[in-house]
Formats: structure tokens, C-alpha cells, sequence
């Protein structure tokens, strides 16, 4: 599995390039990045060379639709979709994820109608260009009843919706804070197959109930409750390949230098994969 990092978590980076720079320098193998971004600013052959200069790949980009709204937005989005699609394949990218958040203003069941239809077309358009789509299911309690009505936050839910949208390319984007909210244990990791998930998440979170962790109120691997030696022992005894990225929401930034919080990333990194014997 390799070692990732998201820009969450390392403070107000002054660049994709500082990005790249710090994540290879600490040891870091896979950057979950804007590689549209990327590509215009320093064309295919130069984010290639950027990237190989510091022997990373890119673990994920994002989904640049929003699906969640109007149908206009939506069909307004996806050029952008297939502009970042072109983008990552061009740079060896392989995924693409978004989130799920467990609650909607909107009656639900409309919405996962409109939702299934949506992210089926994302899904169709990522494929072309050999990128899958990774869901992410959002667990922390307190934005279950954020919004008027309950949506989806299980992680047998998601995998349900998953059949449903019925596309080959769809699989998960697997959070530790997400498994942890929901109450998983390291034998619900057994029971997936490496193929059903497309990216993963690494953070850790503070000592409170369960009930009150809050979605941006994440540590770094390492310094909280979460089992993440049995979270890395799971996926990597299903045979999960794929980078592992640390994504850290808080609800102030930091304000450490982006340089003293790699070094702190890498310290978390390295005592959860030498606990789980990685």
C-alpha cells in the first residue's frame, strides 16, 4: 500500500509544487492532487516530469461536478469532468472520488434517484478514460441529522448503491474516520474484496465518544483512538494495493509551517505501519 498524502492537513501550502516537493522529501509515494491543475500549468510532460523527478504517482483527484444540487449545475459541470478525466489518465491517474454526506434537505428518495443517475454518468464518462469512482459514506453522527432527512452513511448501504448505479468503475473511497463513526471492526474489512475499493482515507480521532466526534475535529495517524494498526492489517490482508492518504479536517488550520506538518505526517505514518507490521 502506498503511503499518501491530501493537501488537508498540511497547513497553507504555497503550491502544488511545495506539495510534491514535501511529500516526496518524507518519504511519501502517492499525492491525491488537481491534475487538471496541474496539466495547465505545466502541460502533460511537465507534471510527468514533476511528478517521476520525485518518484510519486497520483493516488486521486476529485470529482469536479456537483451532484448534489440543480441539474443545471450538474450538466454545467461535466465538461469539467472530462477535461480532469483527460487530465489524470495523461498522468496515470486511476481515480476519482467524492463524498456522500448522510443527510439531504431533499426528500431522499427523489434525491437518490436524481443521485444515482448523476454519479452513473460520472461514472460513464471516468471510465472512458480508465479512471474508476470512488464513494465515499460519511459517518460521524452529528451530520446525520444536519440536514432535514436521513441519507446513506453504512458502509453496506454504499456498497448497495454501488449496485445500483451498476457501473463496473464504481467502488469506495474507505475512510478510517468513516469505519471508526460507523462502528466497523477489521472484520468488515475482511469481508470486501480489494477490487470494491478504489482510494482510502487515513486520519485518526480524538478521545471522545464515538457520538460526538465531529467530522473536522481529526488528528493525525497516530495520536488518537482509532485502531489504524487493524484498519492497515485488513485492507492489506484483502490484498488492497493502492495508496493510503492522510486527510486531516480541522476546524481551525493549523498553523504550523506545511514543513513541520509532513514531518509530523510521516512520524503518524510510521508508527501506525510499524504497529500493524507494514
Amino acid at each position: 500500500m502506498l503511503r499518501g498524502l491530501t493537501g488537508a492537513g498540511l497547513g497553507k501550502l504555497e503550491s502544488n509544487e511545495q506539495f510534491i516537493e514535501l511529500a516526496a522529501k518524507y518519504g511519501f509515494a502517492a499525492v491525491d492532487i488537481d491534475a487538471l491543475a496541474l496539466v495547465d500549468s505545466h502541460s502533460v510532460d511537465g507534471a510527468r516530469e514533476l511528478l517521476n523527478k520525485h518518484g510519486l504517482v497520483i493516488g486521486s483527484i476529485g470529482l469536479p461536478v456537483e451532484w448534489r444540487g440543480s441539474e443545471e449545475r450538474f450538466r454545467a459541470d461535466l465538461p469539467k469532468l472530462t477535461q480532469a478525466a483527460a487530465a489524470a489518465a495523461a498522468l496515470g491517474c486511476t481515480s476519482c472520488c467524492t463524498y456522500v454526506l448522510p443527510s439531504t434537505d431533499l426528500n431522499a428518495a427523489h434525491f437518490m434517484a436524481l443521485a444515482t443517475r448523476r454519479l452513473r454518468t460520472c461514472a460513464q464518462i471516468l471510465g472512458a478514460y480508465g479512471i474508476r469512482l470512488g464513494l465515499e459514506f460519511v459517518g460521524p453522527h452529528h451530520l446525520r441529522t444536519r440536514w432535514k432527512h436521513p441519507f446513506i452513511w453504512t458502509l453496506e448501504e454504499t456498497l448497495d448503491w454501488i449496485d445500483a448505479i451498476g457501473e463496473s468503475n464504481v467502488g469506495l473511497l474507505f475512510d478510517a474516520y468513516h469505519w471508526y463513526t460507523n462502528g466497523l471492526t477489521v472484520a468488515d474489512i475482511e469481508k470486501l474484496r480489494p477490487e470494491q475499493i478504489v482510494h482510502v482515507h487515513i486520519n485518526d480521532a480524538p478521545d471522545v465518544p464515538v457520538e460526538e466526534v465531529l467530522d473536522n475535529g481529526r488528528v493525525y495517524p497516530g495520536e488518537g483512538v482509532i485502531d489504524l494498526a487493524g484498519f492497515l492489517q485488513g485492507l492489506a490482508k484483502i490484498g488492497y494495493k493502492g495508496a493510503v492518504s492522510q486527510e486531516i479536517l480541522m476546524a481551525t488550520p493549523p498553523t504550523d509551517s506545511p514543513e513541520s506538518l509532513a514531518q509530523r505526517s510521516k512520524a503518524g505514518f510510521d508508527k501506525v505501519y510499524a504497529a500493524a507490521g507494514l
